[in-house]
């Protein structure tokens, strides 16, 4: 039976319904890296390392992504802040959420991928996360982006948590 700061919550009935289960694939993970060219590998080995450790690394689109925008904030904090740059990764209720924290100041664009051959990291976040955004916190910038690990995140009912 659940408890909550103590007390037990009633049985689940038709009175109160489900109540929820932890979450499928939770789990939280934080890693700081070294200014250095190796680092953006060793982030992207970081993220499915995790997503197998979490249970979700079977899901090759939620895998491959992930490493794939990872790669390119990574890529960014190095870069336009060359400093270090910290990955943290959380999931829970069939969303995972990347955060990737520099000492930059700049705000992330995107900006038409055209035929350029660089320039196309956020276009890319943009275009294949559910959400992202960024933010200033004094010390630097957290760009983040949140993709679904299970119907449920998209709208589905897929029973994830």
């Amino acid at each position: 039976m659940l408890q909550l700061s103590g007390g037990r919550l009633p049985e689940p009935g038709p009175r109160y319904g489900a109540y929820p289960q932890p979450p499928l694939g939770a789990g939280h993970s934080s890693v700081e890296y070294e200014p250095r060219a190796t680092a953006v590998g060793e982030a992207r080995r970081e993220v499915r390392r995790q997503l197998e450790i979490w249970g979700l690394a079977e899901r090759d689109d939620v895998a491959d992504t992930a490493e794939l925008l990872v790669s390119e904030l990574a890529t960014n904090a190095l870069l336009h802040s060359e400093s270090r740059f910290t990955l943290t990764m959380t999931a829970a209720h069939g969303v995972l959420r990347c955060e990737v924290a520099d000492a930059g100041d700049g705000q992330p664009r995107v900006l038409d991928a055209g035929t350029s051959e660089s320039g196309r990291g956020m276009f890319l976040v943009d275009a294949l996360a559910l959400r992202w955004g960024w933010q200033d916190d004094g010390a630097g910038t957290t760009v983040w982006f949140e993709l679904g690990t299970c119907g449920c995140a998209l709208g589905g009912s897929s029973g994830c948590g």
